[in-house]
C-alpha cells in the first residue's frame, strides 16, 4: 500500500512553529548571538571553533532531540532542524560539522533499540558529540578500505579516512569499515583511543572550520559493544532525507546571514555616489530594490525549508507507525533533491547579490562577507546539483526511483574518481 506524504495531515503543518519552539529559540538565542560574535574573526584567523561547541554541549543544544525522560529538551524533528537553521545564520559551519552527532542521535531516538538509548542518550545529554569518518579515497562505491580484523585475540580497526567533517570536534568517531567477510559494519571510536590521529588538512576555499580533516586508525582495539550493524541514519525510510535537510537548513541560515548583513551594512553607510538616485544609501530605490529581492529570495528559502522540515517530520511519524512504504520515500527523497536545487542555486545568488548594495568597503578583509559565497558553494557541492537535477528529471517522467542511494568511490567502468 502506498501512503502519499502530501495526504498526510501532518505533512500539511509546520510542526516547528509552536510555543513549545518560540521557547526553544528564546533559550538558545544568546548562545547563537555569542557565536555569531565571533565568526569573522574565526574565518579570518582559521581558528576551529571548539569554543561554541563546548558553548552548544554545555547550553544543552546538542541534545535537544533527546526525549526529556533522558534529560534532553524532547524538541521535535522539524523543530530541530529550525534550530539548525538559526545555528546557519549564526556559524553555517557548526551545523554542518554537527550532522553527523544529530544524524546519530535521531537514528537513537527514532530507533527501536532500547539498550543503545539507554547506553547513549545519557551521554549525549552529559555533552558528549559524534562526529564522522566516511569518505575514503580509491574504494568502491559502498565499499570500504577501512578494514576491522581480529589480530592476536583482538578486534582491532586500520584504515584512513578524508573529509571527517566534526571529528575535531567530537567526542565520538562514528567509522564506516568492511570486516574480513566483506560486510560492512559502523565502528564507534574514541577519539583518545591509542591509534586515532586527527589531522586538521581541510583545505577548501569556504566551510573552512567544519573540521573536515583527516582521520587515520592504526591498529584501533574495538570493543564488540561498538561494533554496529551498517545503515545507521541511512537505513532509516527518512534517514537519506534528513541527512540532506541538515545540509540545506545550513545553507538557509547563511541565506538569512546575507539578509542580516546586507541590511546592516547598508544601515551603517553614509557615503552616496554622485551619479545614485537618493541622498542616502538608505534612501537609494535602487539599493532598496536589491535589499528587498533578497529578503524575498530568503523568505522563499524559509518557506522550502519550513515545508522540508514537516515532510521529513511526517514521513518520520509514518515510519515509527510502519507505514513509510518505499514509493513515499521515493517521493520524500525526491522532494528533497527540489528543495536542494533551489536552496542552493538561490542561497548563491543572494550572497552575490549582497555586494550590489555597496562600494568598494564591501570587499574589505575585515567584513569578511565573501565567506557567505564560499561557504555556500562548497556547502553546495555535496551531492552535486547537477547529479540531483537529473534524476530528478529523469524520476519525474519516467517513475524510476533514483535520488535515493548516494555512493561516491572509484567508478568500477573507468577508473574515474567520484
Amino acid at each position: 500500500m502506498t501512503i502519499s506524504l502530501e495526504r498526510q495531515p501532518e505533512a500539511r503543518q509546520d510542526s516547528a512553529r509552536t510555543p513549545v519552539t518560540n521557547d526553544l529559540l528564546e533559550r538558545f538565542a544568546p548562545v547563537f548571538a555569542t557565536i555569531a560574535a565571533t565568526t569573522v574573526e574565526s574565518e579570518a584567523t582559521r581558528t576551529l571553533a571548539h569554543d561554541a561547541v563546548s558553548l552548544l554541549k554545555s547550553s544543552g543544544f546538542t541534545a535537544i532531540r533527546v526525549p526529556q525522560e533522558f534529560g534532553g529538551s524532547g524538541a521535535t524533528l522539524a523543530q530541530s532542524l529550525l534550530l539548525l537553521r538559526e545555528l546557519g545564520a549564526a556559524d553555517s559551519n557548526l551545523g554542518q560539522a554537527l550532522r553527523a552527532h544529530f544524524t546519530t542521535v535521531e537514528t537513537l531516538v527514532s530507533g527501536t533499540d532500547a539498550a543503545a538509548k539507554e547506553r547513549w542518550l545519557p551521554r549525549v545529554v552529559a555533552g558528549d558529540v559524534f562526529g564522522n569518518a566516511t569518505t575514503e579515497k580509491g574504494n568502491k562505491p559502498g565499499t570500504n578500505s577501512t578494514v576491522l580484523t581480529e589480530e592476536a585475540g583482538r578486534t582491532v580497526l586500520n584504515g584512513t579516512k578524508f573529509y571527517s567533517t566534526g571529528s575535531l570536534y567530537a567526542d565520538w568517531i562514528k567509522v564506516s569499515a568492511d570486516t574480513a567477510t566483506g560486510e560492512s559494519v559502523r565502528v564507534n571510536v574514541h577519539r583518545t583511543a591509542p591509534g586515532v590521529e586527527l589531522v586538521d588538512d581541510w583545505d577548501g576555499f569556504g566551510q573552512r572550520l567544519t573540521a573536515s580533516g583527516t582521520t587515520v586508525f592504526t591498529n584501533v582495539e574495538v570493543e564488540a559493544e561498538n561494533i554496529e550493524a551498517s545503515g545507521g541514519i541511512e537505513g532509516v525510510g527518512f534517514g537519506a532525507a534528513y541527512v540532506q535537510g541538515i545540509l540545506l537548513v545550513a545553507l538557509g541560515g547563511i541565506a538569512r546571514a546575507v539578509r542580516r548583513d546586507a541590511v546592516d551594512y547598508v544601515r551603517g553607510r553614509e557615503r552616496a555616489f554622485s551619479h545614485g538616485v537618493g541622498d542616502s544609501p538608505q534612501r537609494d530605490p535602487l539599493v532598496q530594490e536589491v535589499v528587498g529581492r533578497i529578503s524575498s529570495t530568503v523568505f522563499a528559502i524559509d518557506a522550502v525549508l519550513d515545508t522540508v522540515g514537516a515532510r521529513i517530520e511526517a514521513a518520520a511519524v509514518l515510519s515509527a507507525a510502519g507505514k513509510l512504504d518505499a514509493e513515499a520515500t521515493a517521493e520524500l527523497d525526491t522532494n528533497l533533491s527540489e528543495a536542494q536545487i533551489f536552496v542552493v542555486e538561490q542561497t548563491l545568488d543572494v550572497a552575490n547579490r549582497l555586494f550590489e548594495v555597496g562600494g568598494a568597503s564591501a570587499a574589505s578583509e575585515t567584513r569578511r562577507l565573501d565567506r557567505h559565497w564560499r561557504n555556500a558553494r562548497v556547502l553546495g557541492q555535496h551531492n552535486p546539483v547537477i547529479y540531483r537535477a537529473r534524476a530528478v528529471g529523469q524520476q519525474r517522467l519516467t517513475g524510476d526511483q533514483l535520488t535515493t542511494p548516494i555512493y561516491v568511490g572509484t567508478s568500477a567502468s573507468n577508473g574515474a574518481t567520484a
